[in-house]
């Protein structure tokens, strides 16, 4: 099948990402399925993991194909330190800081279940944190420009900042990516809160998790925004954590038709869900063309 293609900052790329998400031992599982999927049609694929990112190299390798893209990840806590120390060594107190200014209480039990909360940040320690070049430069070196070439940079970092009122840090992270030569995208976790904030950040698009059976932290507002957002925003689980796997055409249909996202990382177990994948993108002809670039 030829997919669609889209384009993010004059690069094309196919409409529909591949995330491989393979049973244990993942390390044995996730080539097999991306050369799979590969075979299929595919050549956009999310990579996570550094075992993704081995096997898409293997991929490029084996078949001699340049025009395989990878999209990779890199967690915003990697660029921040505190005191000179990594930002994770003060998790439990970022976490605390983010559940009592920013989660809504009744999301607070699904986000952090059995967790208990303490001592929060200080208004000083959240002055205090400070870029680190060394250590996010590290995190960029894990990638080749020449393959992939687009960097989700966020993730539940990407929120907690953003709670914390330090986006400046992000836009610190952002402008290295840009000056490495990569394409940044925000990732977040929480679409209806990071969206407004994180859209005066230089980047080529926002990946956040909508599918049609849930949003955080309000479905219903989340899909209004996305109707209204003007930048090009992908999907992340769009088969709802595989609850939607049975039923690609009504997944990507909700994305596509109605939220008229740019484009959706699917995500893919077993090699029945990649038939039914593509099955299902057959019966969408609105997936060409699309309404943002």
């Amino acid at each position: 099948m030829h997919l669609p293609i889209a384009t993010l900052e004059r690069n094309k790329i196919s409409r529909v990402i591949f995330a491989i998400r393979p049973p244990a031992p993942i390390a044995q599982n996730i080539y097999p399925l991306m050369e799979r999927v590969y075979e299929m049609g595919a050549w956009c694929f999310d990579l996570p993991t550094v075992r993704h990112l081995e096997s898409f190299e293997t991929l490029r390798e084996s078949t001699g194909d340049e025009a395989l893209k990878g999209f990779g990840h890199i967690e915003a806590e990697s660029g921040v330190s505190l005191t000179g120390k990594p930002l994770r060594q003060f998790e439990s107190k970022v976490i605390s800081t983010i559940v009592r200014n920013v989660v809504p209480p009744d999301s607070v039990g699904k986000l952090f279940p059995g967790r208990s909360f303490g001592e929060v940040l200080t208004q000083k320690e959240i002055d205090r944190m400070r870029f680190d070049p060394d250590r996010f430069d590290q995190a960029l070196s894990t990638f080749r420009l020449n393959g992939v070439p687009f960097l989700l940079i966020g993730g539940k970092y990407g929120d907690w900042l953003l709670g914390l009122g330090r986006s400046d840090l992000l836009k610190e992270m952002v402008s290295e990516t840009r000056r490495k030569g990569f394409i940044p995208i925000f990732s977040g976790q929480w679409a209806t809160f990071v969206l407004p904030k994180a859209k005066p950040l230089d980047v080529a698009g926002y990946a956040i998790p909508i599918n049609k059976k849930k949003s955080l932290f309000d479905l219903d507002k989340a899909c209004d925004m996305i109707k209204k957002f003007d930048k090009p925003v992908i999907s992340l689980d769009s088969l709802a954590e595989g609850g939607l796997s049975e039923r690609p055409e009504e997944a990507f249909s909700f994305l596509f038709d109605e939220l008229k996202i740019h484009s959706a990382i699917a995500e893919i177990s077993s090699e029945n869900e990649i038939k039914n994948i593509f099955a299902g993108l057959e019966k969408i002809p609105s997936l060409i063309p699309f309404r943002k670039t």
